[in-house]
Parts: C-alpha cells; structure tokens; sequence
C-alpha cells in the first residue's frame, strides 16, 4: 500500500502518501490506482468536511512523477498519451472536489507533487530545510504536463509562473510564500489545527491575476522572454521554448484546453534525445547521492565492511582563501563544526568576510533565515594559532597549489591529528599518492576537491591515492554525500577527471587563437556547441596566468600529447591575466558583455588557422576532450562511463542535452570519432592521435554504454 485513507470524527479526511518499501513518495502506477480508489470514496461520503494531503516521509512529500514509467512506454505513444490523461485527469477530481482541500506539504514537492498541490484549494508548508517546491521539468527536457503550466499562472501570475517553470526553480518555503505558491509556512507538527481552520473558512477566493493573464500581456512578456531563452539556450532545450508557448496561450484558454497542449508537448518532448539524455543526467544524479563503495572498482578493498565507521562531523580547514572560505562556509552551513585555520590575519578576516557575505546573500534570497545565518557563523571557529587536531574528524587543506608548500603543511597536520583524523587536500591536479608518501599514515592521506565558488558547485572529485585505504575512502564519500554534494571518485593521475579532459579542449583554443583564429568565432562556435562560456574567456575568468600554470603542469605530465600554447607565458609576462587585470583575450573596462582585445595582435605567430570556419573549430576542440575522455576510461582513472560524462557536465557545463563526452563518442560511433582524430593528427600532430581504447571500439563496434 502506497496511500492511507483516515476519516476523522471532525469529517476532515487525511490521504497520506508512504510510498511501501522506499524512502521517497512518487507518482507510480500502483499510486495513481490508490489515489484514484480513495478519491471515489471521499467523493461519495456526504459526510466530509475536508481533505488534507499529508506525507509519512521524513523528507520527501511528494517527488514527482515516476520517469522510469514514462521511459519504459516511450515505445508507444498512445501508452504515453494515456499516462499522462490518466494522471491530468486524477488531479482535475481533486480540483473538482466540493469540500476544501490541503496540501501539507513537508520535504520535497516536486513536478507531479506539486501539480497535484495546485489542484488543491490551501497550501501549507513545513519550514523544513528539506521543505523544496518546484517544477523541475523543463531541466527534464520535459514540460509539467498534469497541470503545472495550466494552473501555476492562476495562482501567481503568469510572470513568476514563468519564472518557475522556465528554470525549473526549485524554492525553498520562505521563497515559494513570496511567490504565493503556498499560502503559510507551518510547523509540522501544527499541521492538523492549521487545516482545521483552512476547512473552516472554506474554498477561498483567489487574485485573477488580470493584468498579466490576458492575450495582449501574455504576448508581449512571450515576445520579451523568447529572445532572452535564444540566446541562453542556443536552441538547443526545445522544452522551454515549448512551455512558454503553453504557458502564455494557456492563460486565454480554459484547463482542459491547456491540459490538452501539456500533453501533446509532453509526449512528444519525452521521445527526443535532448530529454532522454537530460534524464540520464537527474539519473546520475541519483547515483551519485546513493554511491556506495561497492561500485567503485577503482579503489581496491572497496569491498570491505565499512558501515560501522564513524561520521565526520568536526572539520579543520587550513587555508582562509577563496576555496578554503567557501568549504568552511559550506561545511557550516550543513551542520559541521569547523575551525578556519589560516597563518595570516588579513587572510583570515578576508575569508571570514567572504563567508559572511554568503550568508547574507542566502538570507536574502529566503535560502537561510537570519538565525540560520548566525547560527552557521558561530559554527566556525577562526583562528591562527595552532590549534589541537586529535578530536577532528577530517582536516581539508586548502593552500595554494605548490606540491613543497602542501608536504610541509601536511607534516606538521599529521603531528597533531588523531589516530582516525583524515589528511584531506583540496588540491584540483596535484599528486594525492606523492603527497601521501611524505606522511607515516598514507592510508589516512585523500583528495576532495570542491569546485568554486562552493555554494554553487554540486561536484565534488574525490581522489584516491594508491595507499589511500577503503575506510579513508568510505567516510569522505559518505561526508561529501552528507553534505549534500555529489561525488565523482576518481583514482589518482594528473588533473584527475575534469582537469584533465577539460585542459586539452582549453589549450586547443590557445593553439587555434596563437595559429590566426579569431577569438570571437573560437568561443562563439563552442557556445553553439552548447558550453556555457567559450573556452578563451574561461580562461580569462580563470585567470591567464593560472591556466599557464597549469597548462605547463599538463605540458610536463603528457608531454607532446598536451602541450601548452606559448601564447599564455607571453601574455601573463605582459600583465594580461585576464578579468583580474581587466585584459586578457577580453577587455573588462565597462558593463555588460566584454569586447575582444583588439591588442593582441602580437601573440598571433600563424595564419595557418585563420581560415577555419566555425564548424571546424568546434570539432578539433571537441574531439580533443573526447580523446581525453575515452582515455580516462582506457587507464581506469574512474570506475564507470557515468563517472566522466557526470563529472564533465557538473564540472565544467559540458553542454547536458549532449549527455556527456563518452555518450557523444556513442552518438557520433567510435569509427567516425577515430577517422576524424586520424585525420587531424596527419597534419596537426600527436595530440590528435586516437587513444587505444577508442581504435578498439571502433574496430568492433562497441559502445560505451549498452542502452
């Protein structure tokens, strides 16, 4: 049993969903049945005064639609076509029903969840931190298709219902009440007495929303929107485009009217390949929450019996910079204890600021209230003196990228640690096995890599170094997991997943730009491809003088197989490091988006890519990180094909509708990717050239993944 029906003697009757056997609630077929057998019965007792929607769940109310479901009848669309009525018509009976309904919402309202809660006349929710409310579809590749576009606009507007919708917002509760999605934030534990008097007052009258729900509004904010959607979006998410179109024509139209667009788009959305490979992303997602160490083949005793071992729980990161600060910020604010370790005063009250402005931040936009807020402050602990470490769980370093300036901090860290403290470094490309080795406890030594800034980057790689041992490895999973990052574990090797494919694709376009490449059509064309910034002006918010660093790092690593431009060292010796200085392959006088540096004439060397096209371009910068990619899998740097392309699309953007690099080689075959690198390589070099591993495949047809 998925739902449980309970009258009470007051006539309010309780539909609480307790999805059997799963810690979550969805929108399964079993479900729907059970949903649609209790509302026959609440529709025909005469008696009821009211119905609440409730969750047994700790975290989730109601998490949506069931994809898998959707997924396995893809083969048919009149199936399809008969899900998504099912589950519209469902909700227009709870709409339909004459006494007030409620939804008490606690934990995660998503999608389907939170259609269903807009059929609903009241919406209350828990000031929960799981507490999340939105419509995640368009992230999907999909449209909400059981009401969300049809509904959502009546209730807020047609302006903050596209806000929704477009970006798939997810809103925490003090959010979604600015936005009127719900009506009061509850405690849950005053749910029942909160729904009584919403039963008393009855239906309630709701705003019409006139002004912006009429056809002359609704097509002037389409035609507002769209070219905003264009240029964000390339053309290449056809679901936005889609629900906007439903969205703005809905408003004139009745429910049933617009339900009716909701599924045809749906149906048809469900069926591409941008959705099929967006959902494959959310379903890697999953996998990395759930992660555990029995699927990572790449650490060896991964076997072992970890599940006794201790949390982490008290953290000591050393270093106040801009990753130091956003790790202790992050660490706070999930509940860990940390003590912010730096040298330097200046250092420290500069990341404390930092942190602090986070915060604010957060708090203004309804993520943290104020109390939150300092609470999570008065959980660091800032300091410069040396302080005991023998009661810390973990210890991040955070210092700068110097493997000399990482071993002495590391010696004096494993002075002072417990026996069950571990020695983690933050480090992106560094060697975890070399920094381990200086340690008497290398088992203890691991890296973990957060990406910046860290409140906004889900990822995280955590790297194992050849004497890193299976507990170390467990208890970091389960901390970032914890947290509420997602983990990539990668074995150790130079720049580990996402540098190392990333940099090949960034030193090309040095070489394209130092061979007579315009920077304009270098960047443009990999924004077409779906990047979320050219590579050329990455580098310059990276920092040309860091992304010479660590080219030359890359350089001596792999040597003629990744070398760096010698573009780079010239521009940094004259001052251009990018945004920091305000010249770099972009100038950052004004606001707004910044001109290319039309003084760089000089660090062209060549003509011999100046007439290239845009196509072109693209393609030697794409197969350059391909070629990386497959090579990652060739030397078990990762466990799994799901362990690159997750790590490239939450590290670095790489375009999600493609589905990663290694689903691109896939979709394009491994024989075409080889003959193309071959081609390339005759003229341009050794760096081009097809790792074994893709000649392999390309010889007997293989394929990375197996769907």
């Amino acid at each position: 049993m998925n739902i449980r029906l309970e009258k009470h003697d007051d006539g309010i009757a309780h539909v609480i969903f307790d999805n059997e056997g799963s810690a979550a609630n969805i929108f399964d077929r079993q479900t729907g049945l059970e949903l649609s057998a209790h509302l026959d019965t609440l529709a025909a007792d005469t008696t009821l005064k009211g119905v609440v929607f409730l969750s047994a769940k700790d975290s989730i109310f109601v998490a949506g639609a069931d994809i898998k479901s959707f997924l396995t009848q893809q083969g048919s669309q009149e199936d399809l076509q008969r899900m998504v009525a099912d589950g519209q018509a469902m909700f227009n009976r709870i709409a339909a029903l004459k006494v007030p309904t409620i939804a008490a919402i606690h934990g995660a309202c998503l999608g389907g969840g939170l259609e269903m809660c807009l059929a609903c006349d009241w919406r209350i929710a828990s000031d929960d931190r799981s507490t999340k409310i939105g419509l995640p579809e368009t992230s999907l590749g999909i449209v909400p298709g059981w009401g969300g576009c049809a509904r959502l606009p009546r209730l807020i507007g047609l302006p903050k219902a596209l806000d929704m919708i477009l970006q798939g917002k997810r809103l925490a509760p003090r959010q979604a009440l600015k936005y009127g999605v719900i009506d009061r934030i509850v405690p849950r534990e005053h749910f029942e007495r909160w729904a009584r008097t919403k039963v008393a007052k009855g239906k309630p009258t709701r705003k019409t929303h006139w002004f912006t729900n009429n056809p002359v509004m609704a097509k002037i904010i389409a035609g507002k929107v769209r070219p905003t959607l264009v240029k964000k979006t390339r053309n290449h998410y056809p679901a936005v485009f889609r629900a906007l179109d439903i969205t703005t024509r809905g408003v004139s139209l009745s429910i049933d009217q617009t339900l009716t667009l909701e599924r045809e788009a749906l149906v048809e959305l469900i069926q591409g390949d941008v959705s099929n490979n967006l959902v494959r992303v959310f379903f890697m997602q999953e996998r990395a929450k759930h992660l555990r160490m029995k699927n990572i083949s790449i650490v060896n005793g991964a076997d072992t019996d970890v599940s006794n071992l201790p949390g982490v729980n008290n953290v000591t990161v050393v270093g106040a910079g801009t990753m130091g600060a956003g790790i202790a910020q992050w660490c706070s604010a999930r509940g860990r204890n940390v003590v912010l370790k730096d040298i330097g005063l200046e250092a420290l009250t500069k990341g404390m600021s930092a942190i602090g402005k986070v915060y604010h931040s957060a708090t203004k936009r309804r993520i943290f209230t104020r109390t939150e807020a300092r609470q999570g402050m008065d959980r660091i602990n800032p300091t410069t003196r040396d302080v005991p470490l023998h009661n810390m769980d973990m210890v991040i370093e955070a210092a700068t990228e110097n493997m000399d300036v990482k071993k002495k901090i590391f010696a004096g860290l494993e002075a002072q640690a417990g026996e069950h403290t571990i020695l983690a470094t933050n480090t992106s490309a560094l060697s975890i096995s070399e920094l381990a080795a200086s340690t008497n406890r290398p088992d203890r030594v691991i890296g973990i890599h957060f990406f910046n800034p860290v409140h906004r980057m889900q990822l995280v790689e955590i790297v194992v170094g050849e004497q890193t041992s299976p507990e170390t490895t467990a208890r970091t999973l389960k901390f970032v997991q914890k947290l509420g990052k997602m983990p990539v574990v990668t074995r150790d090797s130079p720049g580990f997943a996402v540098n190392r494919i990333l940099m090949p694709y960034l030193t090309e376009a040095g070489h394209l730009f130092a061979g007579g490449a315009s920077i304009k059509d270098i960047d443009a064309c990999m924004l077409d491809y779906g990047m979320p910034m050219g590579p050329l002006r990455l580098i310059d918010e990276v920092g040309i003088d860091v992304a010479d660093h660590v080219a030359s790092f890359f350089g001596t690593a792999f040597g003629d197989r990744m070398p760096a431009p010698d573009s780079l060292p010239r521009m940094v010796e004259a001052g251009l490091l990018g945004r920091k200085s305000k010249r770099g392959f972009y100038v950052y006088d004004g606001k707004g988006e910044p001109p290319t540096n039309g003084e760089l004439s000089s660090y062209v060397n060549a003509s011999r890519h100046s007439d290239l096209s845009r196509d072109q371009l693209q393609e030697r910068m794409v197969l350059v990180m391909l070629n990386e990619a497959a090579r990652c899998m060739e030397e078990n740097v990762v466990s799994a094909p799901e362990d690159v392309d997750f790590a490239m699309i939450m590290g670095t953007g790489f375009a999600p509708f493609r589905g990663g690099p290694l689903r691109c080689i896939d979709s394009l075959g491994a024989e075409k990717v080889v003959e193309s690198l071959d081609k390339l390589a005759e003229n341009e070099g050794i760096r081009f050239a097809p790792c074994e591993l893709l000649r392999s495949m390309a010889r007997d047809n293989q394929s990375f993944y197996s769907d």
